[in-house]
């Protein structure tokens, strides 16, 4: 697949997009680690923020204090989550069953 060539305004433009989309992910797992939002909070934003939709969920985990690459993978292990799925890619069911899995475990 060829890439459009893009003019030196609209790198520009896409720079700029992208770096505010990686700041507002991480804002969402720098609040997830110090408690000042929660899973259910952030799955429940991300339909209507893009740059949220595209986090991994195994990214979205290892946000969490006490989760860390293994723990976050035995988790999506058991609730039958492919270990490279991006929330947007979780069902109802998926997103329903992280969200009661860490309540449990919490």
């Amino acid at each position: 697949m060829n890439l459009p060539h893009l003019s030196h305004e609209e790198r520009a433009e896409a720079r700029i997009k992208a770096m505010a989309a990686r700041a507002l992910r991480s804002q969402a797992k720098q609040d997830l680690k110090t408690g000042q939002t929660t899973v259910a909070a952030v799955l429940a934003a991300a339909p209507g923020e893009a740059a949220l939709d595209r986090l991994k969920v195994c990214e979205l985990l290892e946000a969490l204090p006490g989760i860390g690459k293994v723990r976050a993978t035995v988790i999506m292990s058991e609730l039958g989550i492919a270990p490279t799925r991006r929330v947007r890619g979780l069902g109802v069911h998926q997103r329903r069953a992280l969200v009661d899995y860490l309540g449990r475990k919490r």
